[in-house]
C-alpha cells in the first residue's frame, strides 16, 4: 500500500540511494520512573547501534520540541523547527520517510509537525523498524553525513488546536474531539498520569494502538481503518480534533484520518497533560 503518505519495505530498500529520499528515524523511549510517571528519553542511542541504512535520528524531544514550553513535546517555534530540519538534510523538495520501534506514533508525531510547518512530501514507513528488521532487510551502524539542505517553514495554524477550540467543540456536534488513548483511559479506569482521570466531555475513542496489526506494526486495511472512524461518528463530523496525553498518539488517530481522505483534522497539542490539570476544564469518566 504505497501511497503519498504510507510506503511499504520494499518502496524504500529500492530508493534507499535515491539523493532525493530522506529517511529519518522518530523513534523516542518512554521509562516509567521512580516516580510511577513516564518520562521521554531520545532514541539516538538506539539509532546509533543499527538502524536502516542510510537514516538520519530525528531527536523529537531534543531538537523538536518547544525548549520553553512546561510541557512536553509542544510544537516548536517554526525557525526552531526548520534548523532541525535542515540539518537533518531535509529540504523543501525532499522526499521525507519516517519511521519508528513502536507502533508510529512517533514517526507520525514527526509526520504531522512537517505537514503543520507546510511540507507535504512526507511518508510513514508501513511497520516501521519492526517489520523492516522481521524481513530480514539490511541494518547499519554507519552514521550519515546528511547532505546540505535549507528547509522552509510555512505554518499552517488550522492543523493544530488549542484549549479555546475543545472547550468551544465541547458543545459543538459538527466537531468530533477524538480520543486516541486506550478503551481503559479513555473510561477513566484506575490512576492518570495526566491528573483528573477520564476523557475530555464529549470526546470518542479510537486507540491509537488500535490502528496497526500487533505483530507487524503495518497499519490495518483502508477499509478497516475507515469502520473503525465511522463508528465513532467522525464520517459525520465537519472537522476531527484528535487528542491524547501530549499529542503523541493523536498524531496516529490525525495520520490514519489523513490516509483515508479526511481533510479537516488537527491535533490538540497539549492535550490532557494541559486539559486534565485544569479543574474548570469539562471531563467525563466511565
Amino acid at each position: 500500500m504505497t501511497t503519498d503518505h504510507l510506503v511499504e519495505t520494499d518502496w524504500l530498500e529500492q530508493n534507499l540511494d535515491n539523493p532525493e529520499v530522506r529517511v529519518l528515524e522518530c523513534t523516542t523511549i518512554l521509562k516509567r520512573g521512580d516516580d510511577g510517571r513516564l518520562h521521554a528519553e531520545s532514541g539516538r542511542e538506539t539509532w546509533a547501534a543499527s538502524h536502516i541504512p542510510g537514516s538520519v535520528f530525528a531527536d523529537l524531544p531534543g531538537d523538536l520540541s518547544d525548549k520553553n514550553a512546561k510541557l512536553r513535546f509542544m510544537m516548536p517555534p517554526p525557525e526552531q523547527f526548520a534548523d532541525a530540519m535542515s540539518g537533518y538534510g531535509v529540504g523543501n523538495d525532499t522526499r521525507v520517510i519516517l519511521y519508528d520501534r513502536a507502533a508510529g506514533m512517533w514517526a507520525a508525531r514527526i509526520w504531522w509537525m512537517l505537514r503543520a510547518f507546510g511540507f507535504d512530501n512526507a511518508a510513514i514507513l508501513n511497520g516501521g523498524w519492526t517489520k523492516w528488521t522481521a524481513e530480514g532487510r539490511a541494518t547499519s551502524d554507519a552514521a550519515p553525513t546528511p547532505r546540505a539542505a535549507t528547509f522552509e517553514a510555512n505554518p499552517r495554524p488550522e492543523l493544530i488546536a488549542d484549549q479555546a477550540e475543545v472547550l468551544a467543540a465541547t458543545g459543538d456536534d459538527a466537531t468530533c474531539i477524538l480520543n486516541a488513548l486506550s478503551e481503559e483511559q479513555h473510561r477513566g479506569d484506575g490512576a492518570s498520569p495526566y491528573g483528573r482521570a477520564g476523557r475530555i466531555a464529549s470526546s470518542v475513542n479510537v486507540p491509537a494502538n488500535s490502528l496497526v496489526d500487533p505483530e507487524t506494526n503495518a497499519y490495518l486495511p483502508l477499509e478497516a481503518l475507515r469502520e473503525k472512524f465511522a463508528a465513532v461518528g467522525t464520517d459525520q463530523a465537519d472537522r476531527v480534533i484528535t487528542y491524547c496525553g501530549g499529542g503523541i498518539a493523536a498524531s496516529n488517530d490525525a495520520f490514519a484520518l489523513t490516509l483515508l481522505g479526511y481533510e479537516n483534522v488537527a491535533i490538540y497539542d497539549a492535550s490532557l497533560s494541559e486539559w486534565a490539570a485544569d479543574e474548570s476544564l469539562p471531563m467525563e469518566a466511565g
